[in-house]
């Protein structure tokens, strides 16, 4: 049986493999340094991605679970003529009384109040803040805090005083609480005591400005009708508690009750926020193909320019198999180069990000192990047909072009 050159070949070993890799790249650096930079920015793209989807999911959930998922809230639904619904005013003593209830504190919007800096602003100008009268147990319900000053008690409850949201602060231009600082909600001055830092499981306090009951009675007419309760249940009696808040609070009219759980819708968001993550994938397979296209544009030029390269070594005894390997080792090199600079600058982009926020730094392996194996599958199948047309090359026609 006759045997062909390349059954004798021997195999390079991988040291040299490499050294003729490497030094493949380094006679085009600025080439070879731009095609890698397309397989970077993908990879880097979908470090990213994941880990930032993972950090703030994370993130999310663990301010969740401190401050509990164990809070419902009863709203004011709608009547069968799509009025908003009203909750009697004996609404939170009567939940109160739930077993398995451990705390209930309320807000009341005041309809058609409105809040300015000052009296020359146009009226039209309303920042869509909302007024809010408020019981006064009320973070402890929740769980917020206060950023600045203090929050209302007996005395100031009963004052034109008022707690403002974070974002009603915000829209305000107000972040610090000053002596005398003040606000002018409907035809008069209300005074500014404390500033709450951004609700999780209570947006809707945000953008309000909160007033105490009696305050709202006396100075804005509120008629003492609750729109939100906030409900705090024991661990395991959630369940039990739920389906007693809508015909514990309106027996008349339980079907014009909403009761929801802030957690859950919470983990709903975090969810699909997560579910949005494809799309940004998808740009960063978009930057790993044009990656590809750069890697295998430089590798079949690289075989143009050097034949004499390939037609020298063939006719010093290198094999087909010799010059197919050494032209994908050069390809699968270039994509890893490019792969490792991606995950670093996707993971620094990560940790910068989540520190600023606060989160839990967070890099699965599906981002990082994920992106290096999809730059390196992409080097493989983009140099394996310069590859394979280089080894096809005869060494005469190799030559021919000294």
């Amino acid at each position: 049986m006759s045997r062909t050159p390349e059954t004798f070949a021997k195999p390079l070993l991988r040291a040299d493999l490499l050294r003729l890799a490497v030094v493949g790249l380094r006679t085009r650096k600025v080439r070879a340094g731009l095609s890698a930079l397309g397989i970077a920015i993908g990879v880097a793209a979908i470090v990213a991605v994941l880990g930032l989807s993972a950090s703030s999911q994370a993130g999310l959930l663990a301010e969740i679970d401190q401050l509990g998922t164990n809070m419902l809230t009863v709203t004011n639904g709608q009547t069968l003529f799509g009025q908003p619904a009203e909750l009697p005013t004996v609404a939170p003593a009567m939940i109160g009384r739930i077993h398995g209830v451990t705390a209930v504190q309320d807000t009341g919007t005041i309809d058609n109040a409105t809040v300015f800096r000052s009296p020359l602003i146009p009226s039209i100008d309303t920042n869509a803040l909302t007024v809010q009268a408020v019981s006064l147990g009320l973070l402890h319900a929740t769980g917020d805090t206060i950023a600045h000053g203090s929050f209302l008690n007996a005395a100031t409850a009963r004052e034109p005083a008022v707690v403002l949201g974070a974002v009603a602060a915000q829209r305000l231009g107000i972040d610090r609480v000053f002596p005398g600082e003040r606000v002018y909600l409907n035809n008069q001055w209300f005074y500014i005591v404390g500033i709450l830092k951004p609700a999780v499981l209570a947006p809707a306090i945000d953008p309000s400005v909160l007033v105490g009951y009696p305050a709202a009675e006396t100075y804005l007419g509120f008629d003492g009708h609750p729109s939100t309760i906030y409900v705090r249940a024991q661990t395991g009696k959630i369940t039990d508690v739920h389906s007693l808040l809508a015909a514990t609070a309106n027996p008349q009219l339980p079907n014009q009750v909403t009761v929801s759980r802030p957690s859950q819708a919470l983990v709903a968001r975090a969810d699909a926020q997560s579910a949005l993550n494809g799309l940004f994938l998808a740009l960063g397979a978009v930057a790993l193909l044009v990656g590809a296209v750069g890697v295998a544009n430089i590798m079949i030029i690289s075989v143009l320019e050097r034949r004499s390269e390939i037609g020298l070594r063939r006719a010093l005894g290198a094999t087909q198999r010799h010059i197919r390997i050494q032209f994908l080792a050069e390809a699968i090199t270039l994509a890893v180069l490019g792969g490792i600079a991606g995950i670093a600058a996707g993971s620094l982009s990560t940790t910068i990000y989540a520190t600023t926020k606060g989160w839990t730094i967070i890099i699965p392996f599906l981002a990082w192990g994920g992106g290096f194996a999809a730059a390196l599958a992409i080097g493989a199948l983009a140099g394996l047909l310069p590859a394979l047309r280089a080894a096809r090359m005869s060494p005469t026609e190799a030559l021919w072009t000294m």
